[in-house]
């Protein structure tokens, strides 16, 4: 199949990477990693190294590049927020991924499980908070009795700022680290149940992943620090069960509006999906979990890159005939 798909006419290929939000450095990741297979495939590929949110000097950089089509390997605010997808819309260039509307559906988990709760896919069960005096009464009468608690911002990825709690006291400090990244916060219980992730590509879900941290929780340390995490791929399920995620991982990528791949995190609690988030661009390395469910249907690095650019193409031609 990517024999077939480096046939395709792509012209200049800019890879977008880095990025203003605190996920710069794992941007930087995906980006190399995409910019290796394509052009160790022989396709003509430019690295473009976003360092601003600054939408004029963004656009600027992007139409001096002279590239045919944008390959956003963004992560955060920016990339995953319609912020990117805003300026290639209005430079007319394409670019893999879903578009404004979608992106900043998924980036707001807010948002978010609002659109999820209207069409009835499961979640877990949260409150939302703008600012310190809304959290107070909240804190202060909160018990806890064993329970755990997710204090999360509503706008960041890759668990950052993300805090774990099971006290009263360790809450206050958790809300003080959310609201250092995000001017809105998330407080949900913490549901406790197998933790898996399903990719979709093409509007089809891929076979579900199973994370299996050794820490308690599934933080940031591990999910970037070496060793800290196994996975199960594809996930030891019931076929019933895995069947069940992927559909809710669909509905969940469809009703936000997504487009081509995205990936949907998901808590497996009593047998019921429970989204957690989705992902409008996941990592995009040749570990990452989007492409280790895809290497499962034997959807190869290149080739998942090559099909999520193509789809690029078809965005561009679907817009012309609007």
């Amino acid at each position: 199949m990517a024999n077939e798909l480096l046939k395709y006419n792509f012209g200049k290929i800019g890879i977008l990477m880095g990025g203003p939000s605190s996920e710069r450095e794992i941007s930087f990741k995906s980006g190399k990693a995409v910019f290796e297979a394509l052009s160790g495939a022989g396709l003509e590929v430019a690295g473009i190294d976003i360092k601003t949110d600054n939408k004029p000097e963004v656009a600027s950089l992007i139409k001096d590049s002279g590239i045919s089509v944008a390959f956003i390997a963004l992560h955060g605010s920016f990339g995953e927020d319609g912020g990117i997808q805003e300026i290639l819309d209005t430079i007319k260039v394409p670019y893999t991924g879903s578009g404004v509307a979608a992106s900043r559906l998924a980036m707001d988990k807010v948002v978010s499980r609002e659109v999820f709760e209207k069409n009835s896919i499961p979640v877990p069960s949260s409150h939302a908070f703008d600012n310190k005096r809304q959290v107070e009464s909240f804190v202060k009468d909160r018990t806890f009795n064993g329970s755990v608690l997710v204090v999360k911002p509503s706008a960041q990825g890759s668990s950052v700022g993300v805090s774990f709690v099971d006290n009263q006291k360790d809450l206050f400090k958790a809300v003080d680290e959310a609201f250092r990244y995000d001017g809105k916060i998330i407080i949900e219980d913490y549901l406790q149940g197998r933790e898996v992730t399903v990719g979709i590509l093409e509007e089809e879900a891929l076979p579900v992943v199973a994370i299996l941290p050794k820490k308690k929780f599934f933080d940031f340390q591990a999910k970037y620090e070496k060793g800290m995490t196994e996975y199960e791929v594809p996930a030891k399920l019931p076929q019933d069960i895995a069947k069940r995620a992927q559909e809710v991982g669909l509905r969940a990528h469809r009703s936000l509006g997504c487009r081509c791949f995205s990936r949907i995190d998901i808590i497996l609690k009593d047998n019921i999906p429970y989204v957690l988030e989705v992902n409008s661009i996941p990592g995009l390395t040749a570990t990452s979990l989007l492409p280790k469910a895809a290497k499962v249907l034997n959807i190869d690095f290149l080739e998942l890159c090559l099909r999520i650019l193509k789809d690029a193409y078809g965005k561009k031609k679907d817009k012309d005939n609007i």
